[in-house]
């Protein structure tokens, strides 16, 4: 249930209705918009006099939400929501971000010139995995502590921010001290003890859709982060498991679109992942930017042919920088902007 309340309602009349919620052992969630402040109400709402409450000064409406998500819900928070990555980088608004980096971490050199060449196309934010979770045994498995130190070096050279995957409970504090924004990779979409830990970080969380989840699925986990206090998750499309096999996923496009119609959380779409192969991250990307994505995730390495890990789907600098010219021309045409003019 949500509670919206007045346009002229005072700050003791708003918060007279948190206590009456809260009186009632609900959880209260506020989210303070331009015009309304509205009030999500988490819990068994039997246990509160729903009448009573929309008597109280200062409330318009009581709003039954019909979704199992609550506060990623659009009815709960109508306004897009905007996430701060570090010092400078946002996700969210007229801005489309651009993550871009190795799929994982291999060397100094190899990161320090992805990194170089991404900031000198626009990108903001550095991303390379230091614990990849492989799904042989006997693939590369990243650098792990060191992957994150070369990985935060090599960013804080170039002005960016950094992205990287966090798999389990016991890596939160190490990856947060390096990292800007933690990464939940797609197998552990439905990890709800992960996911209930990082609500209870300060960092901002990139939330991958699961090989073969629902959106609803999808947004439920988020509600997970959400309800733990942190607000700060961006969803990102990575493709789903079909019957289809000419790519290695398939990228669901239409996600983005569907997803700001039900929830105000940002959504970037990442097509390397999602096709598997270079010869369509391009397209794909410049697909995702037309549906009005709030980013892109792009892998690049300086010589695919060697990297240790996804190497045909990672584009070369050559390849990337084209790919950023006229993503930028198609962000452009719609109205926003993409990265940093290089």
């Amino acid at each position: 249930m949500i509670i919206i309340c007045e346009a002229k309602a005072t700050e003791a009349q708003v918060k007279a209705v948190e206590n009456k919620i809260k009186e009632a052992g609900l959880t209260v969630h506020r989210s303070d918009g331009v015009e309304h402040t509205i009030l999500g109400v988490v819990g068994d709402r039997n246990r509160l006099d729903v009448g009573a409450v929309s008597m109280m000064p200062g409330v318009r409406d009581t709003v039954i939400v019909s979704t199992p998500y609550k506060l990623t819900s659009r009815e709960f928070h109508p306004e897009d929501t905007v996430v701060r990555v570090g010092e400078e980088s946002v996700v969210g608004g007229l801005d489309i971000a651009v993550m871009a980096g190795p799929c994982a971490v291999e060397s100094e050199e190899q990161i320090e010139a992805c990194a170089e060449f991404a900031a000198s196309c626009g990108t903001r934010i550095l991303r390379g995995g230091a614990f990849k979770p492989r799904s042989s045994p006997y693939s590369y498995q990243g650098l792990g502590g060191e992957g994150l130190k070369l990985l935060r070096k090599a960013a804080d050279r170039h002005g960016m921010a950094v992205v990287t995957e966090v798999m389990t409970i016991d890596q939160i504090d190490t990856v947060s001290e390096y990292a800007d924004l933690l990464q939940v990779g797609a197998r552990n979409m439905q990890n709800y003890p992960l996911l209930t830990a990082l609500g209870h970080t300060e960092k901002p969380v990139l939330l991958k859709r699961g090989m073969a989840a629902t959106i609803q699925e999808w947004l439920m986990s988020a509600e997970y982060v959400l309800t733990e206090g942190n607000p700060d998750v961006i969803l990102c499309e990575r493709g789903i498991r079909t019957f289809e096999t000419a790519t290695r996923n398939t990228l669901d496009l239409s996600a983005v679109p569907v997803i700001k119609h039900l929830s105000h959380l940002p959504i970037i779409v990442d097509p390397s992942h999602g096709v598997g192969s270079r010869r369509f991250v391009a397209s794909m990307a410049r697909a995702a930017v037309a549906a009005g994505a709030d980013g892109i995730m792009i892998e690049i390495h300086p010589c695919p042919e060697k990297a240790l890990s996804d190497g045909p789907q990672s584009l070369n600098f050559e390849e990337f920088g084209l790919l950023m010219n006229r993503c930028r021309i198609i962000a452009t045409t719609i109205g926003r902007q993409l990265g940093k003019a290089g």
